[in-house]
């Protein structure tokens, strides 16, 4: 008995850190988990992740394409737009998350990394310089037409095939977070006289 107390444990525990791990992924990219107590048949998880993934993608690029905006604007309207931009790349950020733990309710697998991100997008990808204010208000405003335009149709298919979570998600979220953003951003554009009114300047003469 004094010789089982004294054994020493078995090797699989140790206090080692254990480096440089691979293996096979558990589940891969593009497939949902097959049974799942959402009420859902495994057809319509698969669609709807496939949709989510593609609209992941794009707002992972838009919510990227704001925080360069927010760090390259320049110009006399750089204060509100750098705080405009920052505030909307919050906004999106809690959006990227939504979705991913949307996709991944369903039982499928979110688009994750940035070099995937960007063989997916639809957006179009800006250069790496810093551009005109009015280039990147117009990039950012082409952006959530992209996106506002996935998500009434994401919505109208989610709600067809009886996927209330999705069609709530496409709407609530991410529809009426870009419908409101895309306000903000496209009224920079409306070319106003920044110190004498036109109506005044014509009445004067």
């Amino acid at each position: 008995m004094s010789k089982r107390l004294a054994s020493k444990p078995p090797s699989r525990v140790s206090a080692q850190p254990r480096f440089h791990q691979r293996a096979s992924a558990i589940q891969e990219y593009g497939t949902v988990t097959p049974a799942l107590p959402l009420e859902l048949e495994q057809p319509i998880r698969l669609e709807m992740t496939e949709k989510l993934n593609q609209l992941l993608a794009d707002t992972m690029t838009l919510r990227d394409l704001y925080k360069k905006c927010h760090w390259q604007v320049a110009g006399p309207t750089f204060y509100q737009l750098h705080l405009l931009f920052d505030k909307h790349f919050g906004e999106q950020s809690e959006l990227v998350d939504t979705i991913a733990e949307r996709i991944q309710l369903l039982g499928g697998i979110s688009i994750a990394m940035a070099h995937d991100v960007a063989e997916t997008t639809q957006l179009e990808r800006p250069p790496r310089g810093r551009e005109e204010v009015p280039v990147q208000l117009s990039r950012l405003l082409d952006a959530h037409q992209i996106i506002i335009g996935q998500s009434r149709e994401l919505a109208a298919l989610a709600d067809k095939l009886g996927d209330d979570g999705t069609n709530d998600l496409a709407v609530s979220d991410v529809l009426r977070t870009n419908e409101l953003q895309a306000w903000f951003v496209s009224e920079h554009l409306v070319n106003m006289p920044l110190v004498e009114a036109i109506q005044n300047s014509a009445a004067a003469d």
